[in-house]
């Protein structure tokens, strides 16, 4: 016989081996044993919780000859029957693929038929929020008045889509998220039983990974085990071949957003993607990871919640105190909402980096809570002047001040060099003989003088200068006034201070050679 996922071969077979669901296996055990059993069950929560298997150990103790508290007894032969799937007693139907009314219509006519064999015939429909409204309609009437021998139990992962003409004729039983600790103690059984060395670490962590999934986290365990076969399964294995990160990348990446190093920030996202993690799958655990540090900064006593170890919840504790409440709630929305547009993204990294820029500089980002991380640096940055003695003076509410005396205007030169009128006549000649980014850069450009008849050409701001001021398009300028005019003229880049008018420091040559010369604004 071929190999069988752990997830199978582990499934439960009597009611003691379920985990983590002990109030309805309680309740279900309870009404065998007192012969109180519905006729209608429904099953509902998220995947991998124990839904389907409580069904199947039910239908086998409802049948069995000999129950033992509850339980099926697993050696008569209606429980052997129904574990071998070759009793006609049980019958599960797929919903999402058996969904039409016609389907539905053949389980009234089957139900007219009492048992061969046993107590009870019981109908497991999964997925039962897949029926159709026709199948559901059909269903209403046998679902409320069955035979005394017909049981049917539904289960599904969306009740919400259940009519509730079928939720009132069901006993309702939701099915809660395992926890971690309930899942590491199952994986650990079964590792000890399968002989398989894993790392305790690396089990809490397929645990968390698993997310309330006890089915998830056998097949997790599988996925990892199998990768390392015959050999020790660590924690960094376990993040190796999920493509997960290690909290202490997280740590090193909240640290470079809170000093808005860009640099550091694309460096580590490219280390993790040259190490072949999944960008969306990393977006998730940086958000797992922001939530933890924003408990760990509302409460002194969460370790409990948290499930982190010891020496990684001491450097969370201080992270935690290097930002605010509202900027981690910020970046928690900021990558929640990420994580579901990576989903179907085809540029994941572009919009991974686009993100993370765009923390890195608060000023990028139009929503309202972006002011307070603004808000909080201008305040630090007057903390620290204050530290360091610098004061900044205030006016008194209505004391009168004194206006501000005007700066002194930038003197004129009294003649200007025939080459140097020559060059600026014909600068938008010039420019549009320049190529295409340099004559987009130059359409923003003022002239000047500077000293021994020095052309200066100032920019509006830091990113066109540099584009124009670069070797390469610097001399392209040069050549392009030796070709139009036949002079040559040194040329220098200048750009305009923030906050500072270029006529209060530069000399426009429209006012020197009265011409005009136009600029085309941002």
């Amino acid at each position: 016989m071929g190999y069988t996922a752990l997830y199978r071969k582990f499934r439960p077979t009597e009611f003691e081996d379920v985990k983590g669901q002990d109030a309805i296996v309680t309740t279900l055990k309870n009404q065998i044993r007192a012969e109180r059993i519905g006729h209608a069950y429904l099953f509902c929560g998220t995947r991998g919780t124990g839904k389907t298997t409580v069904a199947k150990i039910f239908a086998r103790a409802v049948n069995c000859e000999h129950p033992e508290q509850g339980s099926p007894c697993g050696t008569c032969s209606m429980c052997r029957a129904i574990a071998a799937g070759t009793s006609l007693n049980v019958i599960e139907i797929d919903a999402a693929s058996n969904n039409g009314v016609d389907n539905i219509r053949e389980i009234r006519e089957e139900v007219a038929y009492r048992p061969t064999e046993g107590r009870y015939k019981v109908y497991i429909i999964d997925e039962a929020h897949m029926l159709s409204v026709g199948a559901f309609n059909a269903l209403l009437k046998t679902l409320e008045e069955p035979p005394e021998y017909v049981i049917f139990i539904l289960a599904t992962t969306e009740v919400q889509k259940i009519p509730v003409t079928i939720l009132s004729r069901c006993q309702r039983y939701d099915f809660k998220r395992i926890t971690i600790e309930t899942i590491s103690a199952r994986l650990e059984e079964l590792i000890e039983k399968e002989s398989l060395d894993v790392e305790e670490k690396a089990v809490r962590y397929i645990a968390r990974m698993a997310d309330g999934s006890m089915r998830d986290a056998l097949s997790l365990l599988d996925q990892c085990t199998a990768f390392y076969l015959d050999k020790r399964l660590t924690y960094d294995n376990v993040l190796e071949v999920l493509g997960t990160v290690d909290a202490d990348v997280f740590g090193r990446l909240f640290r470079e957003l809170l000093k808005r190093d860009v640099r550091g920030v694309i460096e580590t996202v490219n280390e993790l993607i040259m190490q072949g993690r999944e960008l969306t799958q990393l977006c998730a655990d940086f958000t797992w990871y922001l939530r933890n540090l924003l408990l760990i900064k509302s409460s002194d006593d969460i370790e409990d919640v948290l499930d982190v170890s010891t020496e990684n919840l001491a450097g969370m504790r201080k992270e935690a105190e290097l930002a605010g409440t509202d900027e981690l709630i910020r970046d928690i929305r900021i990558f929640s909402e990420l994580t579901g547009q990576m989903r179907y993204a085809s540029q994941k990294r572009v919009l991974l980096e686009v993100t993370l820029i765009k923390l890195c500089r608060p000023a990028m980002d139009t929503a309202g809570d972006a002011l307070l991380p603004r808000i909080r640096a201008l305040e630090e940055k007057l903390e620290s002047q204050e530290a360091l003695g610098i004061r900044q003076e205030y006016p008194e509410y209505g004391a009168r001040t004194e206006p501000p005396k005007p700066k002194p205007k930038p003197a004129l030169p009294k003649a200007l060099s025939e080459d140097v009128r020559s060059v600026v006549k014909n600068f938008r000649v010039i420019e549009e003989a320049a190529t295409p980014i340099l004559r987009q850069v130059l359409k923003k450009a003022r002239l000047s003088l500077g000293g021994d008849d020095r052309l200066l050409i100032v920019m509006p701001d830091g990113i066109s200068a540099g584009v124009a001021g670069s070797e390469e398009h610097r001399e392209e300028i040069i050549r392009l006034i030796e070709e139009k005019t036949g002079k040559t003229m040194e040329v220098e880049i200048r750009q305009t201070e923030e906050n500072e008018r270029f006529e209060d420091r530069y000399v426009d040559l429209e006012d020197v050679i009265h011409m005009e010369i136009t600029v085309e604004d941002e």
